[in-house]
């Protein structure tokens, strides 16, 4: 399918695996959100989207205001010689009461009741003070269309996160944003926008990756 003109091509990039937590210690906050660097896996990741997309023209690269994002989006950035902008508002879904790590440690261990019901729901608002599901695709719609609206004709990388490329497919798709889950790490996704027209043209690409160490 050819790009009509007045489209923003979007190749959104999950970032790389971040570093485990330690039962009872917190990452460190940043936006109210647990900040983990990449694990050394997570920044081999990195540079094989940076070798993957080095020969794409892209005009603009945008990180979330998390680490990890930023870190994936490095080795691109200094292949291509841009700037990574930062968008805080690209940031991952708000985990409330069970940030910092706590998430994890309570999805590992699968004996809390909201856990139950998060599996059952799939909405991420079933957590304490927890970001809805609707709540997270109005946040990072807005931020795509706002984008959209400034880079129309182009082609822009968002590095962001898991949460984020669901809510943004399942905005493009129509579908539930629990089965739109499952992004790998350092896996590429394409989106047209066009005004309120929006195509989700692949998911989950992970094809560069084969050559990376896996977990």
């Amino acid at each position: 399918m050819p790009m009509e003109p007045g489209t923003t091509r979007f190749t959104l990039v999950r970032h790389g695996q971040s570093q485990a937590g330690r039962p009872g210690e917190r990452f460190p906050l940043v936006d109210g959100h647990g900040d983990p660097p990449l694990s050394d896996l997570g920044h081999q990741q990195a540079s094989a989207v940076g070798e993957r997309l080095r020969a794409e023209p892209f005009h603009a690269l945008y990180a979330s205001s998390l680490t990890r994002t930023q870190e994936t989006a490095a080795p691109l950035a200094r292949h291509l010689d841009l700037e990574v902008r930062v968008d805080r508002e690209l940031r991952e879904v708000f985990l409330g009461d069970w940030e910092g790590g706590l998430f994890r440690e309570k999805l590992h261990e699968g004996t809390d009741p909201v856990i139950h019901e998060f599996r059952a729901t799939g909405d991420w608002g079933a957590i304490p003070n927890g970001e809805s599901n609707a709540d997270l695709v109005a946040r990072v719609g807005a931020a795509v269309r706002r984008l959209h609206d400034a880079h129309i004709d182009e082609h822009v990388a968002l590095f962001v996160h898991g949460g984020v490329i669901a809510a943004l497919l399942s905005e493009a798709t129509g579908g539930p944003m629990h089965r739109l889950g499952g992004a790998e790490n350092g896996s590429i996704h394409r989106l047209w926008v066009k005004g309120e027209r929006w195509v989700m043209r692949s998911f989950n690409d992970s094809t560069h990756l084969a050559g990376v160490m896996t977990p």
